[in-house]
């Protein structure tokens, strides 16, 4: 810029030293001398022209600065455009996906809320209910009840309702008194099995609530004793002695497998001991399995059963069928006859009643043609099945 003005300056001065000459030529006289010369003009005339040009210089040269300052603006704005863009892009789409994790994760939220608000209704539901059934099984009646209702559970979910008579059904007489087992299993050969359903849950719901493990164990002695005491009284009621064809034991059902093991746990040797008494101890799983084996007992036992009457059922419809099939070929030489009677039947019309009847066309009573009688050709089919014959017996 400061080259431009210099030699804007210089171009000046030669211009005005040129002018004077120019004029000092054109008016003939001699060369002015130096005493003559107005440096002051010159001067000021020199300082008008370089004001005038410095200004449009300096003008045009802060035009060009703005523009290249405007262009230099607009490209580093672009480049810094571009440059924010790309940075920003990665953090738009990192925003995009966490806004819809957010979403996602308030959605889930709100359906686990929901979730979480059931499952605690469900929850108190269930305390209660189980509150009130431990409420309810503290009472020695109440215990008999839901034993005798799990052991009807268990009979319907081995399907052997239908050979099980309860104790609403079932009384027996023994070591001159009345006694009334829970269920009576009627087996395939006319045996019985008697099954007694015990509920002896006092210690043992005791020992639920305690948070002493040694009075724990000793409630579990406690429960442990207590079922061997109901397997006891329960041997001496003999129930094999009262049923015809009864096998010599009784089952004693305990409508829990926890209250088993349990006293299994405290007294290993209560199986053994109850064993030796003809006491078998069931819980709702042995049970299921022995009334199952039982169930295909009856299976069996109801297809032997059977088997002789569909034997002479079969033997019956053989010998209906093959009246049926005597009807059938009775039938077939009936239609055998008709066809051969139509047959000659229509012989006789063609060769003598329509040769007469054509006379009268030939003397101009008629002009209208006779139908044609086509004869039957065919002739029913014969049974030759070995059935029919008698050939095959059973």
């Amino acid at each position: 810029m400061m080259e431009l003005i210099i030699g804007s300056l210089v171009f000046i001065v030669l211009a005005l030293l040129v002018v004077l000459v120019r004029q000092t030529t054109g008016s003939g006289s001699s060369p002015a001398s130096p005493q003559n010369f107005d440096q002051a003009a010159l001067v000021d005339a020199v300082r008008t022209v370089v004001d005038a040009q410095v200004s449009k210089v300096t003008q045009q040269a802060l035009e060009n600065v703005n523009q290249q300052i405007d262009r230099t603006y607009a490209a580093r704005s672009q480049t810094l455009t571009s440059e924010t863009k790309n940075l920003l892009d990665p953090v738009t789409t990192q925003m995009t996906e966490l806004r819809n994790a957010v979403t996602s994760l308030q959605s889930s939220y709100t359906n686990t809320v929901g979730f979480t608000e059931a499952i605690g209704k469900q929850i108190d539901s269930l305390n209660q209910t189980t509150s009130a059934l431990q409420s309810a099984l503290k009472s020695t009646s109440a215990r008999g009840a839901w034993g005798e209702q799990q052991l009807r559970n268990v009979i319907e979910l081995a399907g052997m309702l239908p050979y099980c008579d309860f104790f609403e059904q079932t009384t027996v007489t023994g070591n001159d008194k009345t006694q009334r087992p829970d269920a009576v299993v009627r087996l395939p050969n006319d045996g019985r099995v008697v099954i007694d359903s015990k509920t002896p849950l006092d210690a043992y719901l005791r020992a639920q609530e305690t948070s002493d493990n040694t009075a724990r164990q000793q409630l579990l002695m406690d429960h442990a004793k207590a079922v061997a005491g109901h397997a006891k009284v329960l041997a001496d009621k003999r129930y094999w002695d009262q049923f015809d064809r009864s096998p010599e034991y009784v089952i004693m059902f305990i409508p829990g497998e926890s209250f088993l093991a349990d006293a299994l746990r405290a007294d290993p040797t209560l199986l053994e001991v109850a064993m030796r008494s003809r006491v078998l101890i069931a819980s709702p799983v042995n049970l299921l399995a022995l009334l199952l084996a039982v169930a295909k007992g009856w299976q069996a036992f109801q297809i032997a059963e059977h088997a002789e009457k569909i034997a002479l059922l079969g033997r019956e419809l053989y010998e209906r069928v093959d009246t049926v099939l005597e009807h059938v070929d009775k039938t077939g030489r009936g239609l055998e006859t008709a066809i051969s009677a139509y047959n000659k039947m229509v012989g006789s019309i063609e060769g003598r009643m329509l040769a007469s009847l054509r006379k009268f066309k030939d003397a101009g009573v008629t002009s209208a043609d006779l139908p044609e009688i086509s004869a039957i050709d065919s002739a029913p089919r014969k049974l030759s099945a070995p059935e029919h014959t008698n050939e095959l017996e059973i």
